[in-house]
């Protein structure tokens, strides 16, 4: 009868500490703010196996390489003036297009906050993968974002977060705003 009720506490305390590991994950995170609209237009499987590469230059190279590519989701994001993202990160690669207004982006890697901005008409690729970061609209316009995400993996009915293109992130520290 002891091990029994060692095992019902133990299984107990297991369960309390998973839900507030979860509840302070949550209370942590740091969630958007002044996000106008932001629909998904598409989402698709490939039908045939994909790899996909991308080849950055500029600061260093860097090389992103997914195999075997799960599905890819559009978004059309609308931010106001002041408004963010919030810190996250994607599974995988994004490839970001500025419609209109003034992106400026954070990431959770540099530790002395410096941004870079992309104005309308210009594009970029986060490499996902884990990538933490923030995209804040600092200017006096709405800033609209079109972004393609690749290797989002499927959506499984009754599983939550499954499909999930955007992973919420604590804030990592390096910027105050």
């Amino acid at each position: 009868m002891k091990a029994k009720m060692t095992k019902k506490r133990l299984a107990f305390l297991v369960i309390v500490a998973s839900v507030s590991t979860g509840l302070v994950g949550v209370a942590l995170a740091t969630p958007s703010s002044g996000i106008v609209t932001a629909p998904v237009w598409a989402r698709a499987s490939f039908v045939d196996p994909v790899n996909i590469k991308f080849k950055i230059k500029g600061h260093g190279q860097e090389v992103i390489h997914v195999r075997d590519a799960q599905q890819t989701v559009v978004q059309e994001i609308v931010i106001a003036p002041g408004g963010h993202t919030g810190w996250h990160s994607h599974p995988g690669p994004v490839v970001v297009l500025v419609k209109s207004g003034a992106l400026t982006f954070y990431s959770g890697e540099d530790g002395t906050c410096t941004s870079r901005t992309y104005s309308a008409g210009q594009a970029f690729i986060d490499s996902g993968q884990g990538h933490v970061h923030i995209a804040r609209n600092e200017g006096s316009e709405n800033l609209e974002l079109w972004a393609t995400y690749f290797d989002v993996p499927p959506i499984v009915p009754g599983v939550p977060g499954s499909g999930a293109f955007r992973i919420d992130a604590l804030d990592p520290g390096v910027c105050v705003f």
